[in-house]
């Protein structure tokens, strides 16, 4: 099993909120590697609601397959709330979704300073004809894999909470 209990149970409950909702989700992940589509996939009938997923590691790949500014990334930085909304939104625009989640941050080992430490990560939520919500996520340096998991399940839990927290506008 690639997943724990609790990341299946997370994805089941996310799936079939999506799925009563008919409603489809895209993913732009950096971090994360791509950890929560394949989370999402990994359950039979996911395809019923999962569009697609973007991994854009790079910069470049953010600006080219998102639309990220190259000056939002220039000004904030790939982990940045600016980046990681831009790239939510950009996965909306480029995929026909209505629920798209984003994630970009520090998994380490290296990489991080005073400001933006390993284990920073930067989530958002795009709902199509809602405002984009972004949270923070401080996991601290518990390791690469463990930031990356945190990452998974914080992902989860935001596209868990518009789903079942936000109202579409027909």
């Amino acid at each position: 099993m690639l997943f724990d209990r609790e990341t299946i149970l997370a994805v089941k409950d996310v799936l079939d909120l999506a799925r009563e909702a008919g409603l489809k989700i895209a993913t732009a992940e950096s971090c994360t590697g791509g950890l929560i589509i394949a989370a999402l996939t990994s359950v039979a009938g996911s395809s019923a609601v999962v569009e697609r997923g973007f991994v854009t590691y790079s910069n470049e790949a953010k600006i080219e397959l998102l639309g990220v500014g190259e000056d939002q990334i220039r000004e904030h930085g790939a982990v940045s709330e600016v980046v990681a909304r831009a790239m939510a939104e950009g996965a909306m625009a480029h995929a026909p979704a209505d629920i798209a989640v984003s994630v970009t941050g520090i998994a380490g080992p290296g990489g991080g300073s005073s400001e933006k430490p390993v284990g920073l990560v930067h989530l958002a939520c795009a709902r199509k004809d809602n405002p984009t919500v972004h949270e923070m996520l401080r996991a601290g340096d518990i390791g690469r894999d463990g930031i990356r998991h945190a990452a998974l399940l914080a992902g989860l839990h935001l596209i868990r909470s518009q789903l079942s927290s936000g109202t579409m506008l027909a």
